[in-house]
């Protein structure tokens, strides 16, 4: 996949695209609902595959002071996005120009004179321009005016019957329901990032850790869950079970949150590498113990729970 970003031209192969256009945060089942009709409109008119995307997300630059809150950074998004024959993401800078454009000049401007799309495709309840002035019926109309034919998809929802939307799935993973929250997706709820050197105290009490700072990432439950974990280098990643802690540390004295990983049967070097961390269910919250050896023992208590779950016969699994 190749990613634009801000003023790059743009290659003659990929003139009169059909994109998917919104912020598609998680790439749920009804983001990829969207994907999948702009990929029918594609196949149609033999068109490149595209997303258009703004990044950073515009709830960050509106609310610059907001707690974490991404599901997708674009790495991660541009990566699943792929994986749904997506060929280009258009990522646009958004700032106080875009924030500040109208409609039609956001229509006239970019989706036809920058981008030069032939359709545009959409969700239900998307909105853009000036104060969300915007609409799909909106959309629609002005494409018309500047020859960006335009459809949207109705709502979406899951096998079990409930909407799709990246709200619900943070509410899920604020409470630490990450089954929920995997059914919305699609699959499960991923954090993913560069394994960073950290006190190595994993390695003293026998239960070796990669560490991954959380970064704009929505924080989930605090606490121990049983996870799926793989280096993501370009191959097909391979998956390894194993438990993770989502927190603060607080009987070493830690403050700062992040993610520990504890790959069951697993050895290799991983400080470096960039991790792939699936969350599959929660086992308990963080809490404080009185001395390493009570953390030790609860460590592998949860360590035989995440097996269980995970499944016994566990092995690595190409995906």
């Amino acid at each position: 996949m190749r990613i634009i970003q801000d003023d790059e031209a743009i290659p003659r192969d990929l003139a009169g695209a059909v994109a998917a256009l919104g912020n598609f945060d998680g790439v749920h089942l009804g983001h990829r609902a969207v994907v999948a009709r702009a990929a029918e409109g594609a196949r149609a008119r033999r068109a490149p595959l595209a997303v258009v995307t703004f990044e950073p997300h515009p709830r960050g630059f509106f609310q610059p002071s907001a707690a974490p809150f991404r599901l997708t950074p674009l790495e991660a998004k541009a990566r699943i996005l792929a994986d749904q024959g997506v060929v280009v993401l258009f990522a646009l800078r958004f700032g106080a120009e875009l924030a500040g454009m109208g409609p039609a000049d956001f229509v006239a401007r970019v989706l036809a004179e920058r981008l030069g799309l032939s359709c545009a495709v959409t969700g239900y309840n998307f909105r853009f321009g000036r104060g969300r002035e915007g609409d799909a019926a909106g959309l629609a109309a002005l494409g018309e005016k500047y020859n960006v034919a335009v459809e949207s998809v109705p709502p979406q929802v899951s096998p079990d019957g409930e909407a799709c939307s990246s709200s619900r799935i943070r509410e899920y993973l604020a409470a630490g329901d990450v089954r929920r929250a995997a059914g919305l997706l699609g699959r499960e709820f991923e954090i993913e990032g560069i394994v960073a050197t950290g006190a190595r105290l994993g390695n003293t009490i026998g239960f070796p850790t990669a560490n991954l700072a959380l970064g704009e990432y929505v924080r989930p439950a605090l606490g121990v869950y049983a996870v799926r974990c793989a280096v993501e280098d370009g191959s097909v990643p391979v998956w390894h079970a194993g438990a993770a802690n989502i927190g603060r540390r607080p009987t070493v004295g830690g403050s700062e949150e992040r993610l520990e990983a504890h790959l069951f049967d697993f050895s290799a070097d991983l400080y470096g590498k960039r991790l792939r961390v699936a969350l599959v269910d929660r086992l308990r919250p963080e809490r404080k113990f009185d001395g390493l050896d009570s953390l030790k023992a609860q460590i592998a208590e949860d360590c035989v729970r995440a097996r269980a779950i995970l499944g016994a016969a566990f092995s690595p699994a190409a995906d």
